[in-house]
C-alpha cells in the first residue's frame, strides 16, 4: 500500500500518522507488524512527540545546525544536505499493531520528514500478520 504525503517547505515534518492507522483500519489489518519505508534520498520517517508542535520545530532547527544548507557540498543538484539529513534520520519505521490499532506511546506520532521539499511524495506500508 502507498499513502501520498504533499509537502509545502524546504523542510518540515508531516504527521502521517492518522493515514497510516486509515491504511490499517482499512486493510482489515488486526495484529502484527507495520512496515513505513520512504523510498527517497531526500526524506525520511521517524517516530517522535505529535502533542507539542513546538518539539518538531525544535528537531527541524538542530538538524539544520547540524547540517547547514550552506557548505562545501560537491553533489551538483545542490541538495547535498537533505541527503544527509535523510541519512541521519533513517528511510524505515516498524510499528507493531494490537487489534487493529498502531501500538504508540501517549505522545508519539508518526512523521514524514520532508528536507528536500515542497514535493509530492510516497510512503510506502507493508502489513507482516502475527
Amino acid at each position: 500500500m502507498v499513502i501520498t504525503v504533499k509537502t509545502g517547505s524546504r523542510t518540515e515534518f508531516v504527521d502521517i500518522t492518522a493515514d497510516i492507522q486509515k491504511a490499517v483500519s482499512a486493510g482489515g489489518f488486526q495484529d502484527g507488524l507495520c512496515m513505513i519505508y520512504v523510498p527517497h534520498t531526500t526524506a525520511a520517517v521517524t517516530i517522535n512527540e505529535s502533542a507539542d508542535p513546538i518539539v518538531k520545530k525544535d528537531i527541524l532547527m538542530i538538524l539544520n545546525q547540524i547540517v547547514p544548507w550552506q557548505a562545501e557540498y560537491r553533489h551538483m543538484e545542490g541538495n547535498s544536505p537533505a541527503h544527509v539529513k535523510s541519512t541521519l534520520v533513517g528511510a524505515s519505521e516498524l510499528v507493531m499493531v494490537e487489534n487493529g490499532r498502531l501500538v504508540l506511546g501517549t505522545w508519539q506520532g508518526i512523521f514524514f520528514c520532508e528536507f528536500d521539499g515542497p514535493r509530492t511524495r510516497k510512503v510506502h506500508l507493508k502489513f507482516m500478520q502475527e
